[in-house]
């Protein structure tokens, strides 16, 4: 269940991530959704490693969803920038 928190939160948030990150976005709209629901997924993996999250279904949090999305729409900028 957590997953798929995860994901409908990812959802939204990599909307979100867009607007706060300044600068050209090299993706669109659905390249940029499908990051903040990998950046919500890092964020629920990461919470449950830390031991924020437990075993029976608790998703990430939004602001970590967010924090997470912006990471790595980060890392997608700065790679697909190389080419």
């Amino acid at each position: 269940m957590g997953l798929i928190i995860a994901l409908l939160v990812g959802l939204v948030v990599g909307a979100i991530a867009r607007f706060i990150m300044p600068g050209r976005d090299p993706a669109g709209l659905l390249i940029t959704s499908l990051l903040g629901v990998s950046g919500a997924v890092v964020a629920w993996v990461a919470g449950r490693a830390i031991g924020w999250y437990d075993a029976q279904g608790a998703g990430p949090g939004f602001i970590a969803s967010i924090l997470g999305a912006l990471a790595v729409l980060a890392v997608y900028r700065a790679v697909s920038h190389r080419t």
